[in-house]
């Protein structure tokens, strides 16, 4: 098990806005994390007094990049910031979330890396039972895209 502290600086989601509180565990395709903050009165996500159902996919990409980040450490880099660019086949299962008294396990899994893409699935579940699921791609940022492919290591 990872504590925030362990990886919180391989992503750009900071203080209120980083919604995962552990990584339970991952591997080089997946990762398990979980979280407490859909019932935290500060999460920033919130509106009219509640979160909604659909704030998940937000905690999906937000494995995904702890996942990312994770890897690219193992391999010895840095994960280049990306951009998420595309949800498909997107299920929510519930209205809202910020009721759960429990905490959200969260997983994804990585489907496709394509270098400069990948394609990830991703599932919330409390106790068990699935809250949403669905994929996304996420697409390097423009910036290190063309760094990447120019062969170029700073502005022109």
């Amino acid at each position: 098990m990872l504590s925030k502290s362990d990886w919180s600086s391989l992503i750009p989601h900071q203080g209120a806005m980083c919604l995962l509180d552990t990584v339970v565990e991952w591997d080089d395709a997946r990762i398990h994390a979980r979280s407490d903050s859909h019932r935290r009165l500060d999460n920033p996500l919130r509106s009219d007094g509640m979160l909604r159902a659909l704030h998940l996919c937000e905690y999906g990409g937000q494995a995904m990049a702890v996942h990312g980040g994770l890897s690219a450490r193992a391999a010895g880099g840095k994960a280049a910031p990306g951009l998420l660019v595309s949800l498909r086949a997107v299920e929510l299962n519930v209205a809202r979330i910020d009721d759960l008294p429990d905490a959200l396990d969260v997983y994804a899994e990585r489907l496709l890396d394509g270098g400069n893409s990948w394609q990830y699935a991703f599932r919330v579940e409390h106790r068990g039972v699935p809250l949403a699921s669905g994929r996304a791609v996420v697409m390097m940022a423009d910036e290190h895209l063309r760094r990447s492919t120019s062969g170029q290591c700073g502005p022109h």
